[in-house]
């Protein structure tokens, strides 16, 4: 619903101010820039899209997790396990990462990304590069809103059988931002791979909307 309604306004803005009609093929070095921005999501593959850290009285060094687009991995050697461990104790679901489809699907996207921006630098075309854009927020906020409802599952659904339970207590993790869960301090942050990601985004607007960049063929 919100990629629609951002992709249905961004539409309208290039309507109505005739955005389409002047647009130009790019120059070689806009070229480059949309290169190197594809070449830059080859970044996702080798670093964490996003961290969740848990800070407690019992692990003084600090637990976490490490979502990457491919899998999901602990922060320190056995911090997953610990992880599940505790969940166990408070009904939560144990976290499998080969049962979580999204991690199937993402390496796909992404190398969909950076083949289509490559595309788009080969063929010149900042129609394609804007298409491009669309693309990349949108996935972003499906991302998003797919990452919050896996939080919402795993902080809800509890096993009423579980060793530990409190009355209206729940445990999903924030979103972004840190939240107190019983003794723990859970901080969800975007990590290296987001912000490659974002990079990506930035350089590809900057060369759709730049009208006095370098001069060039």
């Amino acid at each position: 619903m919100l990629s629609a309604l951002f992709l249905g306004g961004l539409e309208q803005i290039f309507i109505k101010t005739g955005f389409w009609l002047k647009m130009k093929d790019m120059n070689i070095k806009e070229r480059a820039l949309i290169i190197f921005a594809s070449i830059l999501l080859i970044g996702v593959f080798l670093f964490p899209i996003w961290r969740i850290d848990l800070n407690a009285p019992q692990y003084p060094e600090g637990i976490g997790l490490r979502i990457w687009v491919n899998k999901i991995t602990g922060a320190n050697d056995f911090d997953l396990q610990n992880i599940n461990k505790l969940n166990h104790y408070i009904g939560m679901k144990k976290i499998i990462p080969e049962a979580i489809p999204e991690l199937k699907i993402m390496p796909f996207l992404i190398g969909f990304l950076i083949l289509f921006g490559l595309v788009a630098a080969f063929l010149k075309k900042k129609s394609l590069v804007m298409v491009w854009i669309s693309t990349i927020v949108m996935m972003m906020i499906i991302g998003l809103y797919d990452f919050y409802i896996w939080g919402y599952d795993y902080g809800h659904d509890l096993n009423p059988e579980a060793p530990i339970k409190i009355p209206g207590m729940v445990y999903q993790p924030p979103l972004i931002g840190s939240k107190q869960l019983l003794n723990m301090n859970s901080v969800s942050l975007p990590d290296i791979g987001a912000y490659l990601i974002g990079i990506s985004l930035l350089i590809a607007v900057f060369v759709l909307i730049n009208r006095k960049f370098i001069k060039g063929k």
